[in-house]
């Protein structure tokens, strides 16, 4: 199961970009995930952890994160593990003709229990959480203005 979203933003790649990897910020802006700790840096660099809750109905789901790749102001990849599924997480930076910058957000979910998973935690509910945190992402760039 895959879903992906993208979300265009009125500011400069740096301040997407800045406003994304800064870890310690995102209870500022991010309303998806919750309780954000890293271990380590505050900013997301390749082989760092983080912590975090997700809230998809009442009850919060905790896991935690590992940073596979970090490539500046172009890719972040996230994986981590909880219930029977893997999750891949990547999140493609790029500038468009109109300078704005899109930002795509692709999870890959696998393993055994991802189908009961899918009954339990429908996929239509993935796709309103990542819709929202990329929507929560362009109202912090923009309102901070560009750099």
């Amino acid at each position: 199961m895959t879903v992906e979203e993208s979300v265009q933003i009125e500011a400069s790649l740096e301040r997407v970009w800045d406003t994304f990897t800064n870890l310690t910020c995102w209870k500022d802006w991010n309303t998806v995930l919750e309780d954000v700790l890293p271990e380590g840096r505050s900013v997301m660099e390749t082989g760092g952890r983080f912590r975090c809750r997700i809230r998809p109905f009442v009850l919060g789901i905790e896991f935690e994160s590992r940073i596979e790749e970090v490539i500046p102001y172009s890719r972040v990849v996230w994986q981590g593990e909880r219930f029977g599924i893997s999750a891949r997480h990547a999140f493609e930076f790029t500038t468009t003709e109109a300078n704005r910058v899109r930002v795509t957000s692709r999870e890959t979910f696998e393993g055994p229990t991802t189908l009961v998973a899918g009954l339990l935690f429908p996929w239509r509910r993935i796709r309103e959480l990542t819709v929202a945190m990329l929507e929560d992402l362009k109202l912090e760039s923009q309102t901070l203005g560009p750099l």
